[in-house]
């Protein structure tokens, strides 16, 4: 190495302009906090030589599994596996999915050993079939290695975690995907005024967020990139979220109100990435990153589980070439105006609401269960029609004209549990809203105030929702349900009062008041402020109920 510590694979020239060699050369803390703090504020950030030495031991202490490939066996291999070829005209793994190689001011030779490195892994490792992010994770652990062996060990134990809470990279399409759409329920619940323009400009919002690893992996400055992965090797997983919601939080800022410089807001946002020194420093961007009150790892991971339970039972598990993004019914899809009718909302009204239900709900076209004007003003109709769906969609009109309504995580039959009493149940992701007279949707009020709670240990005991079907007696499939409220330690039990059934009325949202309350027979209602969901009154505090409809989630495979 010369005297600033890069290697042979390292255009120096490039370098001095973009990570420079100031700081710190030792690291004496042993406390995981401690590190947390040092990694966020940076401490080895300007030491390309601290860098190399952290990484090495952040990477060395990943529990893996008992037989990891280390560099003697990229000694071993990489002859075999490379031949004669050039390392440049080397092809990539498919596993990348045709990702390129990001420079990472890299030289010819650097950007050639990366795909060696690629290549003797995807031989080492034949259970990874999907893993886009790889060629950038190797590209900058090329920076800090003496050579291409020691380089691949460190890819390698990245690889071979096998610590279940601690995840570190996609390896499958259906990881990936599930992460995707993780990313955009995230995006639905932390960045809503970024979700409203992506809903706006783009007819597949779903894509554009399915672009969220990109982002990170390969747009990103090398600069950037590198006080990421330094958080990412302490912290995990979470911590790509975390900068990713970040990205479009200052690209909504920076583009709210401004044409879009293209039609294709995917582009732009890649545009806006690869140039973002423009608008923030990598520290604003981790600052603001670390801001957002993200759920627990735990609680993100049972949505991950959710959302891989969604794409299994449609059988999405591998990428097909002649499919786009897993099948899915986009928003602009899943609501056909050919095929919707509704006396309570249009198609553009049903979309806004269908942008809001989370990702692995979006799989689903909606499914008229319960109409007032077809099936009578009665709440008994209203509960047979609606057993054995989950989630359901309720919408009210008033002889006022006011429309308003509920999304509504669990089965009505959940209800019969408490004996004919009224009982409370459903789960965090319930929320209400109005359309009429102006949109407002109000959300469990403990997503915009985590304060509010302190996350406890999990059980698994209850049924997670199952996408677009009947609630399952399968007890393989009684695992937790992702926002549980038993998962939070609350203070009081009227910030999960969700959803409430019984024989005279059916109330939503509830404690120092109720945001929906419905009589029995479908006549007359009232709407409040509660604990719950913290909202306004969603219409006229006593109204007149004009029709009612409730809404199911259908798999299209199914029709």
């Amino acid at each position: 190495m010369d005297p600033l510590g890069y290697n042979c694979f390292v255009d120096r020239d490039k370098m001095d302009a973009t990570i420079q060699d100031l700081g710190p050369k030792e690291l004496s803390c042993t406390e995981l906090q401690e590190l947390k703090q040092l990694a966020r504020q940076g401490y080895w950030a300007r030491s390309y030589t601290l860098r190399g030495k952290v990484y090495q031991r952040l990477i060395r202490d990943i529990p893996c599994r008992t037989v990891t490939p280390d560099a003697s066996v990229y000694s071993d291999i990489v002859g075999k596996i490379v031949g004669k070829h050039s390392s440049g005209s080397l092809p990539l793994p498919e596993f990348v999915d045709n990702t390129q190689v990001p420079s990472y001011c890299l030289n010819t030779r650097g950007e050639g050993a990366v795909r060696k490195i690629l290549l003797c892994i995807a031989n080492q490792f034949p259970d990874v079939s999907f893993c886009p992010a790889l060629p950038a994770v190797v590209a900058l652990l090329l920076h800090y290695s003496i050579d291409e062996a020691e380089c691949f060990e460190k890819a390698c134990r990245i690889l071979a975690c096998n610590d279940p809470s601690k995840k570190l990279i996609d390896q499958s399409f259906l990881a990936f995907e599930s992460s995707c759409m993780t990313f955009g329920d995230l995006v639905n619940k932390y960045c809503q005024a970024a979700h409203k323009l992506m809903v706006a400009v783009s007819e597949d919002v779903l894509q554009v967020y399915a672009d969220w690893q990109r982002w990170l992996f390969g747009e990103l400055p090398l600069n950037y990139f590198a006080r990421v992965f330094d958080v990412f090797l302490v912290e995990g997983y979470k911590v790509l979220y975390r900068v990713a919601l970040a990205i479009l939080k200052f690209f909504h800022k920076v583009r709210a109100g401004q044409p879009l410089e293209s039609d294709n807001v995917k582009q732009d946002i890649r545009t806006f990435v690869k140039d973002i020194a423009k608008t923030v420093s990598p520290e604003k961007l981790l600052e603001k990153a670390f801001a957002i009150r993200l759920f627990s790892r735990k609680e993100i991971q049972l949505l991950q589980m959710a959302n891989e339970k969604a794409l299994k039972q449609k059988g999405i598990t591998v990428k097909q070439k002649s499919v786009s993004l897993s099948k899915r019914q986009f928003v602009h899809l899943a609501v056909h105006a050919e095929n919707f009718h509704s006396e309570i909302v249009g198609v553009k009204e049903m979309r806004d609401i269908w942008s809001w239900v989370p990702e692995r709900f979006a799989l689903c076209q909606p499914l008229l269960l319960f109409s007032s004007l077809q099936h009578g003003y009665s709440l008994t109709r209203f509960y047979f029609q609606c057993e054995g769906h989950e989630p359901t969609l309720l919408l009210i009109k008033t002889t006022q004209k006011e429309v308003c309504g509920a999304y509504l995580s669990t089965d009505w039959s959940e209800r019969n549990k408490f004996g004919g009493k009224l009982g409370f149940f459903g789960t965090g992701e319930c929320f209400v809203f109005r359309l009429q007279p102006e949109v407002q949707r109000y959300e469990w009020v403990v997503i915009k105030h985590p304060e509010l709670t302190k996350p406890v240990s999990l059980e698994s005991t209850t049924i997670l929702s199952s996408p677009c079907h009947s609630v399952s007696s399968d007890p393989a499939d009684r695992l937790s349900p992702f926002l549980a409220a038993r998962h939070f330690n609350l203070p009081s039990k009227t910030e999960s009062l969700f959803m409430a059934g019984g024989n005279d009325c059916l109330i939503i949202g509830g404690g120092g008041g109720q945001a929906l309350y419905i009589d029995g027979d479908l006549n007359r209602g009232r709407t409040g402020h509660c604990d719950t969901f913290n909202n306004q009154p969603l219409c006229s505090e006593n109204f007149l109920i004009a029709a009612v409809e409730a809404w199911g989630f259908q798999d299209p495979d199914t029709q």
